[in-house]
């Protein structure tokens, strides 16, 4: 007897129940490992107690016979060691989550790190205990409903607020810390790491997405004529060294050759050169144009030099008092945390568009000061959203469509409460023409949260980023 579809619906349930399942026992028994971690770290004291004077000697060598025994990089015990001292002595109620598998190792690591600013404050007296409490406690609040992605953002905002503006001092004195290193990864590749400034970070990123992107968009719209004299000349018939492949326009670019001055040439023309298809992936453009600019280009007085050359999406929040300098209080870069107010201040200045934006006391935005109505839309859900709606999801808003969640040609309105951003990938999840079997829905509610319905009817919630998490 075949199937029926309400045969496979329930299969499909059954195997993500089953899926949903296993992931929660990983998560316990990733639990059971880290408490065997806590357990040997008090042997480790104990040890230590009896010979003070070999103390680092005696973690070294607990560090590298996990390392051997684990097969694990003596940088990843390390780091696996240090979030188990910080759950088992400061974050009760993140280990309890963590050993009912209600999170992951992931969240784990990200409630520990972003804590240490409040541990800090606690430390050296600018806050009381109840503020470490109150921070693990929201914290898993926001780890138990959200990936880990997107629980480093909101639990770096949580340690902020709690910790005030210490957070302040922190960046500023991390931003001394910036430097460039490198190492040799063997096969002829060496791995360069760079610390800068977080928002730095961003838009160095950005930008290099941005180029690469056109790069390859270009492969189909450019198609180089060769000519046989720049062939012998050592000139790069390809990719001339003058030709910017990231300007405006560059579908327009056809590069020809002098045919007329072949015309008293007896010989015959040669055949023609075949050129090796441009196959390299995103990641692998992004690496080479990072290499060209570098080694090809270097900061003037005229052409300007950091900040003042980025052409890249970067939307920063900052309350109107901080930004007239009548306090310090942090700023948030969207999607990734707080930053130094005298970063926001400035890149402040150096941008020519504003949006004035107007909280309720939960930290929601709720309308903006411009007078377009359909631009002033698009700035409220741009403000609102931060990133893709789908839940998980951390594509930022530049990259992603604003899709009517009640369809448009349905009799959707085309009004804030039922519009939202999606990227690419998750809007078309919802395209009308799929076939109602795999097709997801989602609709918005009265708090501005998505309901996403999955085609086997499963309820999932993607509630807004919130813009202050404590008043």
């Amino acid at each position: 007897m075949s199937q029926t579809p309400s045969d496979h619906i329930e299969q499909r349930a059954a195997l993500l129940d089953a899926w949903v399942g296993k992931r929660r026992q990983i998560a316990r028994l990733e639990a059971e490992s880290m408490e065997l971690l806590v357990d040997r770290l008090l042997l480790r004291d104990a040890e230590t107690q009896e010979s003070p004077y070999h103390r680092d000697t005696v973690h070294r060598s607990m560090i590298a016979e996990y390392s051997a025994a684990g097969h694990i990089s003596q940088g990843s015990v390390e780091y696996a060691f240090s979030d188990a001292a910080f759950l088992g002595s400061d974050h009760p109620v993140a280990r309890a989550s963590f050993r009912q598998g209600g999170i992951t190792a992931a969240h784990v690591r990200e409630i520990v790190r972003a804590g240490a600013v409040v541990r800090e404050a606690v430390r050296e007296g600018r806050a009381d205990a109840a503020a470490l409490e109150l921070y693990d406690t929201a914290a898993v609040v926001v780890a138990e409903h959200d990936t880990p992605a997107r629980t480093r953002t909101l639990v770096r905002q949580i340690a902020a607020a709690l910790a005030g503006e210490t957070l302040v001092g922190r960046h500023r004195r991390a931003a001394s810390e910036r430097r460039v290193t490198m190492r040799s990864v063997d096969d002829g590749l060496a791995l360069i790491t760079v610390v800068v400034p977080e928002h730095l970070g961003v838009a160095i990123m950005d930008r290099l997405t941005q180029l690469a992107r056109g790069v390859i968009a270009a492969r189909h719209d450019v198609e180089p004529v060769l000519d046989p004299e720049e062939l012998d000349s050592g000139e790069n018939p390809i990719f001339p060294e003058d030709l910017d492949w990231s300007a405006p326009g560059l579908d327009e670019w056809v590069i020809f050759g002098e045919r007329d001055t072949f015309t008293t040439d007896p010989l015959p023309e040669p055949c023609p050169v075949e050129v090796p298809a441009d196959t390299r992936t995103i990641d692998q453009v992004r690496t080479d144009l990072l290499t060209d600019l570098l080694l090809a280009s270097a900061p003037s007085e005229a052409a300007g030099a950091g900040l003042d050359r980025v052409r890249a999406h970067v939307q920063v929040t900052i309350a109107a008092t901080t930004l007239a300098g009548a306090d310090d209080r942090p700023a948030e870069l969207d999607g990734f945390g707080p930053i130094d107010p005298d970063i926001a201040r400035d890149l402040a200045g150096r941008n020519g568009g504003w949006s004035r934006l107007f909280l309720d006391p939960t930290g929601m935005v709720t309308q903006t000061d411009t007078y377009s109505p359909t631009e002033g839309m698009r700035r409220f859900l741009r403000a609102r959203d931060q990133h893709c709606r789908f839940p998980g999801c951390r594509m930022p808003v530049h990259r992603c469509q604003i899709d009517h969640n009640h369809d448009h040609a349905r009799g959707g309105r085309t009004s804030l409460s039922n519009l939202s951003h999606f990227c690419a990938g998750h809007h078309v999840l919802k395209h009308p023409d799929i076939d109602e079997r795999h097709r997801w829905t989602a609709r918005q509610l009265p708090d501005r949260s998505l309901d996403w319905v999955s085609p086997l009817g499963r309820h999932y919630s993607d509630a807004p980023p919130r813009r202050v998490m404590f008043v």
